[in-house]
């Protein structure tokens, strides 16, 4: 068989991308390659689970027009197909008076996302949101919400096959060639027949890139994210999301509270370089991707920047009590007992040769190929607005 298009990745943008397809194009024969031998195995399902509102992000970019979008179409697609969610709401909290122009500035910048209805509150308002949060002041964001990423995977699945389309599992990339009657897509056991490539292969897609003859300028580095719980006997101490101020020096948004959608609190993540790009584990280690990573100038020049955050958050990495330090900043009331390890996930990291980090959604177009190569937070949260672009980038490249 001769598929029109073929694409690399069943996470949410992956998948995202090939729905939307199937609805534009319905005559369209469309596979999905994965690796794993499951969806959302990687990114999408280790995040979080937060469905995101847009205030972070600059005005105007792709990662705010489509997070505000995105969230729509999920909340909606989630209705209709009986998927767990909660729009729950969240709380950005200022400890102390000199953050208060910082809080200030993410409202104005939020208010710009078209958020209408976020507000600035103080103590005794944050304390009959959250009664054991810290914080002088905080925003409160009615539009976040918890959802079952995985879910919405899984049914996006089904919903393509309904389609005809096609998820194939345990397929790795080798090899993308090309000739005259289209591209030949090369696994480790198979060979798939194609018109036309999309690549959304997250924690690999610029080698995918590579392998398709494509050599972009970003190489993704990966940063683990680890997470402790609540147990059992701590989770009233948290309602519904609490986050502090993002440092705005500082890549990562800081450890914070997440309720989750089907049950637990989350604790986290903080963030630091993983030796391996789906390093899981503190002792995970693979030698090429280490290589790769040492070797590429723009890390050294972002560990050049950032070297004592990122001492801050090895220490945190190390030090369980150096992890609830920073948690107790937002519940003070929270001791050692109270939280124990959980799942951990990995953040693919798009860095320029001179160490700028990639801040926005990243499509490249090359002949009869589209490469994902940037779709950092909140990617999954804006999966169903990615997979409106790819498909009016993939229409408009390839003539059809």
């Amino acid at each position: 068989m001769v598929y029109d298009v073929t694409i690399v990745g069943a996470g949410i943008v992956g998948l995202s991308t090939a729905y939307k397809l199937s609805l534009a194009k319905p005559d369209w024969k469309i596979l999905v390659l994965e690796k794993e031998d499951e969806v959302a195995a990687h990114q999408t399902g280790r995040n979080s689970g937060v469905i995101h509102s847009g205030i972070y992000y600059k005005p105007g970019s792709y990662r705010a027009r489509n997070c505000v979008d995105g969230r729509l179409q999920l909340i909606d697609f989630c209705k209709e197909y009986g998927v767990a969610y909660d729009i729950c709401g969240k709380v950005i909290v200022a400890n102390n008076e000199e953050e208060q122009p910082r809080l200030e500035a993410i409202y104005e910048r939020g208010k710009k996302n078209g958020l209408d209805d976020i507000k600035i509150i103080d103590r005794e308002q944050l304390l009959e949101i959250e009664p054991y949060s810290a914080g002088k002041r905080a925003i409160h964001v009615p539009y976040t919400g918890i959802v079952d990423f995985r879910g919405v995977c899984e049914q996006l699945k089904i919903l393509l096959e309904k389609r005809d389309g096609s998820v194939t599992f345990n397929q790795e990339v080798r090899d993308v060639r090309s000739d005259r009657s289209g591209l030949h897509v090369m696994t480790q056991n198979s060979v798939y027949q194609s018109r036309y490539l999309i690549n959304c292969a997250g924690l690999h897609c610029d080698r995918v890139a590579q392998l398709a003859g494509y050599e972009p300028e970003i190489e993704i580095v990966p940063f683990r994210g680890e997470y402790y719980k609540l147990t059992k006997d701590a989770e009233h101490l948290v309602k519904t999301l609490i986050y502090p101020l993002p440092n705005p020096e500082f890549p990562f948004l800081g450890v914070h509270f997440t309720t989750m959608v089907l049950g637990g609190v989350e604790c986290g993540p903080n963030a630091v370089f993983a030796f391996k790009r789906e390093g899981y584990d503190k002792l995970s280690f693979d030698a090429r991707d280490t290589i790769e990573t040492l070797m590429f100038p723009g890390f050294w020049k972002l560990v050049s920047k950032h070297w004592r955050m990122g001492l801050d958050e090895w220490h945190r990495s190390l030090s369980k009590q150096a992890f609830l330090e920073g948690l107790q900043k937002l519940i003070p009331e929270l001791k050692s007992q109270d939280i124990e390890p959980a799942p951990a996930g990995v953040r693919a990291m798009a860095l320029t040769p001179k160490g700028e980090i990639v801040d926005d959604f990243s499509f490249v177009t090359d002949g009869r190929e589209i490469h994902v190569l940037n779709a950092p937070s909140p990617a999954a949260t804006a999966g169903l607005s990615i997979g409106d672009e790819i498909v009016r980038r993939a229409l408009a490249q390839f003539s059809v």
